[in-house]
């Protein structure tokens, strides 16, 4: 599509919009538009983006924060914490606080918070950050809480970062769309068009400058950037390169997301390791970045640099699509049915230029004689396919995935993907699993050692994914708005953080 043909259709939008909604925005009011709609408003789900970046620290708060330039865990509902043992932690809260519907917030919330996130009656996305920990929690006092792990948790402050605490109230066996936590908003609506949140009157902390927030979504990267242009919008958090071309609105980050393509190693042909070192030799690395900028890095592994456990040493797979097409002859000698069809999965909004990778993919991955078919889907099917359990139908596939860890440590990356119970995993190495239990009992430089091992392995030996790039974000902020990204943008945008300009 022609770029005044995208204009032109960015234009209706917005006269359309605006007919419902005044074009300039109050003072008191901020209005953000998203990539994509979120699949539901659990708070059990704040790990994935288009769920977090509404609620996390704005509807709903956790027990910790991780500070985006040290890594640290910071108090938020929990004041302090002490390791009595190396399976127990003991959390001091925070006093004086309220629920949006009007419950105390004290040791049995966090009790109740935590049990419902990990007790297995709903499908919980960020308990995939703690792996297959056993966690026994008790209330000592009204304002104390005592964690016991099954095995050593040396870094549970910050794994509590995921915890979001919310009403005593809220059903424990089931997602929910109506969020009741402490933040600095309750939910308004939500609705097919947009979420709507309203301060919360009795909030413990910091008022946020806004009164009222306001979410829509559109998926042309086009239309957000105009929308923000033209003032329907005060933000974006993400649009693609080719649109951020103003230098007073739109800043380029390093956003802590590594893109990357999950194999289901238990299908045939993607049980054979062959096929799976071919399809990452198949790629054409430097042709496929230029679909993000020339800031972006290519992944070797799932985490950033700076994150504990990245080893700098370890080098991404090269472009060789004639060692790929060797790979594929010797796995078909051997009876590997290599002409398989194989599904490659995309999701629709998951990153800017998203959908073009994946059909660029696919082209290179059949020029070598791989039988790829995309398909795309929203999030809420794409995530039947991301964690278990995983559909059984589902024959071969490739999913596209975007992970996110800004916590500091490998720790909220290696469970999830590469142990057997790993929400995301798709193997069953027992061998594998020892490893990854040791390594997460470790601390100190043990700890990093291990980690970067068990990449050196993922990467050489079990090749369960296809790392692409640790990604740039770029962000359209409205004039009137005092607020950059940083490496969090991508899990959260805390209302409260944001200033309006003088």
């Amino acid at each position: 599509m022609k770029r005044s043909s995208v204009l032109a259709m960015a234009s209706a939008v917005l006269m359309t919009a605006a007919a419902s909604s005044a074009m300039a925005q109050g003072a008191e009011e901020i209005r953000i538009v998203l990539p994509e709609q979120p699949a539901n408003l659990e708070p059990c789900g704040t790990i994935i983006t288009n769920v977090g970046q509404i609620l996390s620290q704005n509807v709903v708060e956790p027990l910790t924060v991780i500070d985006p330039k040290t890594g640290q865990p910071q108090p938020k509902l929990a004041t302090e914490w002490t390791q009595v043992d190396p399976v127990t932690w003991r959390l001091k809260l925070r006093d004086g606080v309220k629920f949006q519907d009007g419950s105390d917030f004290n040791a049995e919330a966090v009790v109740f918070s935590i049990n419902r996130m990990t007790g297995g009656k709903l499908t919980c996305s960020n308990i995939a950050k703690f792996g297959d920990a056993k966690l026994t929690v008790t209330a000592v006092n009204d304002l104390t809480v005592e964690i016991k792990s099954d095995k050593p948790q040396p870094i549970l402050p910050t794994l509590l970062s995921v915890v979001m605490v919310v009403s005593p109230k809220t059903p424990e066996d089931k997602a929910v769309n109506d969020p009741v936590g402490t933040g600095p908003f309750k939910l308004s609506t939500f609705s097919p068009e947009t979420v709507v949140l309203d301060a919360f009157d009795g909030y413990w902390g910091q008022k946020p400058e806004f009164t009222k927030a306001t979410y829509v979504w559109r998926p042309e990267s086009s239309i957000r950037a105009a929308m923000v242009e033209t003032g329907e919008a005060d933000l974006t958090p993400s649009i693609a390169i080719q649109d951020a071309s103003n230098p007073e609105t739109d800043f380029a980050y390093l956003n802590s997301e590594t893109t990357a393509i999950r194999i289901d190693t238990a299908q045939p042909p993607l049980d054979d390791l062959r096929v799976r070192k071919a399809l990452n030799l198949a790629i054409d690395w430097e042709g496929l970045a230029q679909l993000f900028g020339d800031d972006v890095k290519r992944a070797s592994q799932m985490v950033v640099p700076g994150i504990n456990g990245h080893d700098e040493k370890l080098e991404a797979w090269p472009y060789d699509p004639e060692e790929a097409k060797k790979l594929l002859e010797e796995a078909a000698a051997d009876g590997v049915a290599v002409d398989t069809e194989i599904k490659l999965i995309g999701r629709n909004g998951i990153y800017p230029n998203g959908a073009e990778a994946m059909e660029a993919m696919m082209t290179m991955w059949q020029a070598v004689g791989l039988n790829v078919k995309l398909t795309m889907l929203d999030v809420a099917d794409w995530l039947r396919y991301l964690q278990k359990p995983f559909p059984e139908e589902r024959g071969a596939n490739l999913l596209q995935m975007m992970h996110d860890n800004n916590k500091g440590d490998a720790a909220f990356t290696i469970p999830i993907f590469y142990r057997s119970s790993g929400n995301y995993s798709t193997l069953a190495d027992p061998a594998l699993d020892k490893e990854i239990d040791t390594a997460l009992a470790a601390t100190g430089e043990d700890r990093t050692k291990s980690f970067k091992a068990i990449f050196d392995k993922a990467r050489k030996e079990v090749v369960a994914d296809i790392p692409m790039f640790h990604m740039i974000g770029y962000t359209r902020v409205g004039a009137r708005l005092d607020w950059k990204p940083d490496i969090t943008t991508n899990s959260e945008i805390p209302l409260a953080n944001i200033r309006l300009k003088d």
